[in-house]
């Protein structure tokens, strides 16, 4: 059987996620309920095309809830007073700079909160994994799908 790779969230990560599962367990279930009710009541359900779409929203519904609560009983949560500064590590904040390039910061979480957008990079991502466990002022090589990068880490917080 495959070793599994433990899933890392942080603190912020976790809330968000407890947040939504609220959100889901709470309101979106009770509003579906009224739906479901509200589809049933008007009859023959081999042709309610609401009641189908309840019930399909429902099995998402569901399906979400259940993989949330999967997510927070098995990760790792990362609290911020834990995490050593010297080193890349899930929870931190690097600072890298590729050759001819302003510098970026990352802030590096589990793949479950990763959003490269808003500069939140998994440590499963081609620079996450390059960044691991490396301290400033060490270079790096990731293999991106657009080639391979060098980066240099230049501050860790």
């Amino acid at each position: 059987m495959p070793k599994t790779q433990p899933t890392y969230l942080t603190a912020d990560g976790a809330a968000k996620i407890e947040s939504e599962l609220r959100e889901l367990k709470g309101p979106q279930r009770e509003a579906l309920a009224r739906r479901l009710r509200d589809a049933i009541q008007m009859g023959d359900l081999s042709e309610n095309a609401d009641y189908h779409k309840a019930k399909e929203d429902q099995g998402f519904l569901e399906g979400r809830i259940q993989e949330l609560e999967f997510a927070l009983r098995s990760a790792i949560i990362v609290e911020a007073t834990s995490i050593p500064k010297n080193v890349v590590a899930v929870g931190v904040r690097v600072t890298v700079q590729e050759d001819g390039f302003d510098p970026e910061v990352f802030h590096m979480v589990g793949a479950q909160e990763a959003d490269p957008r808003a500069g939140k990079i998994s440590h499963e991502s081609p620079i996450g994994r390059a960044l691991m466990d490396h301290r400033v002022g060490e270079m790096v090589e990731a293999e991106t799908p657009g080639g391979k990068i060098r980066l240099k880490i230049m501050e860790i917080e």
